[in-house]
């Protein structure tokens, strides 16, 4: 995903091309290509880089450390939250890849709690400390931040995190 992320970057940047396009657009028909496509879709140097070492990050102790269920978060976190800002999300073009984040950072910080094991505890509190000012980022701020993203996303992972905190064995 991050490949893409800059592969579409890096095209926008050294030909002109404009992919706001392909941002989410809430309730029409051209937002719905936005599901798929608004995640790899960024702004700015600023927002792809900080959407890049979170994503890095996350994604490799979600694939570490639960490998048996990493790939249904993972697309549950992207597609899931895609469709819910899809749904019911300020109408505005919604892009970047923060909703996963937000998605992954929640199960992570959750799934420890629901599945009350060491190792999964220690992570959670890891996940907390680190991106401790994720709990405000769900709240309206600027108007050029999807917080709809980051609060559908958090909601997300906190859900699978309940769902897959039950299973026997998650690595």
């Amino acid at each position: 995903m991050v490949f893409l992320m800059w592969l579409f970057f890096f095209v926008e940047a050294s030909f002109g091309v404009n992919w706001s396009f392909l941002g989410i657009v809430p309730r029409t028909s051209q937002g719905l290509v936005g599901i798929l496509t608004a995640p790899l879709i960024h702004g700015s140097i600023p927002h792809i880089v900080s959407n890049t070492i979170p994503l890095l990050m996350l994604g490799t102790i979600l694939y570490l450390f639960y490998k048996r269920v990493a790939r249904a978060v993972f697309l549950q976190c992207y597609f899931f939250t895609g469709i819910l800002v899809w749904l019911f999300a300020r109408n505005s073009i919604h892009i970047g890849a923060s909703g996963v984040i937000y998605g992954l950072a929640f199960f992570l910080i959750f799934f420890g709690f629901f599945r009350k094991d060491f190792k999964s505890l220690i992570l959670s509190i890891l996940i907390l400390v680190l991106y401790d000012g994720l709990f405000i980022g769900v709240l309206p701020s600027s108007s050029g931040v999807s917080w709809e993203s980051h609060l559908f996303g958090a909601g997300v992972g906190f859900f699978a995190a309940r769902r897959y905190g039950k299973l026997k064995r998650v690595n």
